[in-house]
């Protein structure tokens, strides 16, 4: 006793090319949903194997009116199947040109860095440089904090925010002593001057 399985997306677009192929007619997509399940694909599956037919283009659509027609004729198919193959062809001597390109180009490139003892000596050189001017650069990271513009610029910053600090509590002195010489001239007795 074997469970039947249902049609894959491959072997259900087959099966609905198959309808547009033997009657190469015309048809709703209602028309193809009621022949769909006589041909084994199941008829909620129908309209998205059409569209991905049509988005492959290996179905045509066109809208008619209110009514959108669907068909596949097998011309039109190999139609479309040489044109893939002309696109596929183009492409693959593009890449064989682009292939040869390249590898003229490196064998251009690998022309003056043949292995050899002065080759091997100057990348030594290069390397030790290279760690050198790493260690510098960790060392100048170091003394970062004790760098003279530096410590010009937090000085600046420092009196640039005392004076701030100092006219703000200016302003709120001002302020409250202004409150309390008005409420001492309203009232007869005078508690904060």
């Amino acid at each position: 006793m074997s469970k039947r399985r249902g049609l894959s997306l491959e072997e259900k677009r087959e099966k609905i090319l198959q309808i547009f192929y033997e009657s190469q007619d015309f048809f709703l997509l209602k028309e193809l949903e009621k022949l769909g399940p006589k041909k084994g694909v199941i008829t909620q599956s129908v309209k998205d194997v059409v569209q991905s037919l049509v988005d492959d283009d290996l179905a045509s659509k066109d809208k008619i009116g209110t009514s959108v027609y669907f068909w596949s004729l097998p011309s039109c198919a190999g139609n479309q199947l040489r044109h893939v193959q002309r696109k596929l062809e183009s492409d693959l001597e593009n890449s064989k040109k682009k292939f040869v390109e390249l590898v003229d180009k490196c064998n251009e490139l690998k022309k003056g860095r043949e292995e050899s003892d002065e080759r091997e000596t100057a990348l030594a050189e290069l390397k030790a440089i290279e760690l050198k001017h790493n260690e510098l650069k960790e060392e100048m990271a170091q003394y970062a904090d004790n760098d003279p513009a530096a410590f010009e610029a937090m000085k600046k910053a420092i009196e640039v925010a005392h004076g701030a600090a100092n006219r703000w509590t200016d302003r709120n002195y001002r302020r409250f002593r202004l409150r309390g010489v008005l409420a001492c001239s309203h009232s007869n007795m005078c508690s904060w001057r």
